[in-house]
């Protein structure tokens, strides 16, 4: 197989995986450069392993595991071309070595949102747009678990304030979907509608010389006021990120389900439904990896082992 024949291959690959609905920019980055290393090395015949390996090694990452993460992205590829070509070799999993877990998201506490509105209050022009724009930005990440690029791409039909449901159109995996408020959340998206004039505006979130806020935009602003309040690392569970908005969400709905007694694993599918996650086991990610919730999983492990065998005298 030439380099030419394995290109054609990647873009049928990537043509059927965006068919169901991946995105694939990374992959796609990824597996464009080890098609120009396939020629410049002068392969023919099937994808080897040895193929695959010298390529991913050549990652240039400090992180030791950007290679693992690059021969992963080459073997989802080779199991596709192994249906058009019984002879493609597929690289054995952990190979070099396993992928990194998720890390840990750092949850906002509620005097960390208070000072970050507080301070996103603060911003230049005080009496323009863009201070009024940022303070409900936040607080619908951090109310909803809306995605920042789904809120920057927000447009005034996709806001029912009437009956407080937001409709999702550009969500991960090209999936829309219902996303209903929490009155008070309602209440304060009016407000902002009514006040700044949005419904004229192509773009619900927007100042007063941007048509629209880009997800960039979003986190450089961020940035500059996560300097301004002294936030670091340090006596937290990582630096502190606009997408931590999503997970405190998140976090903060399971634990009060736990404390009102609710059926979590009843629940989870809802609430995997309203975050637009692809498979519920990204939301049960959540039990695992903050603290908080892991004494929840340490009561559930208990309950069970409780339980008496099936059929035991």
């Amino acid at each position: 197989m030439t380099s030419q024949t394995l290109l054609l291959k990647v873009e049928d690959y990537l043509a059927v995986r965006r068919g169901l609905g991946f995105e694939l920019k990374s992959a796609e980055k990824d597996l464009r450069q080890f098609v120009r290393y396939a020629g410049r090395v002068g392969h023919q015949g099937p994808l080897t392993t040895d193929l695959a390996v010298a390529w991913a090694r050549l990652s240039r990452s400090a992180d030791p595991a950007q290679a693992a993460k690059r021969l992963v992205t080459v073997r989802a590829f080779a199991r596709y071309l192994t249906a058009l070509d019984p002879a493609t070799e597929v690289p054995p999993l952990g190979l070099l070595g396993p992928l990194p877990r998720r890390r840990q998201p750092h949850i906002y506490s509620d005097t960390e949102i208070a000072a970050l509105l507080a301070r996103a209050r603060g911003l230049l022009p005080r009496r323009g747009l863009r201070p009024r724009t940022y303070v409900t930005l936040f607080a619908l990440l951090v109310s909803t678990g809306l995605r920042l690029s789904e809120a920057c791409h927000l447009q005034p039909d996709d806001m029912d304030l009437a009956d407080g449901v937001i409709t999702v159109r550009q969500g991960k995996f090209r999936r829309a979907r219902l996303v209903p408020l929490h009155p008070t959340t309602t209440q304060a998206l009016n407000c902002y509608a009514d006040e700044h004039g949005v419904a004229l505006s192509g773009y619900f979130f927007r100042t007063d010389h941007a048509p629209a806020l880009k997800p960039d935009t979003v986190q450089k602003t961020f940035s500059r006021l996560r300097t301004r309040l002294g936030w670091t690392a340090e006596g937290r569970a990582r630096l502190p990120r606009v997408h931590d908005l999503r997970h405190t969400f998140a976090v903060r709905r399971l634990l009060r389900w736990h404390a009102a007694g609710v059926d979590l694993d009843r629940k989870m599918l809802a609430l995997s439904t309203y975050l637009g996650h692809a498979k519920p086991s990204h939301t049960y990610w959540y039990l695992e990896a903050v603290p908080e919730l892991m004494a929840i999983t340490a009561e559930r492990f208990e309950h069970f082992a409780r339980q008496p065998l099936e059929g035991a005298s």
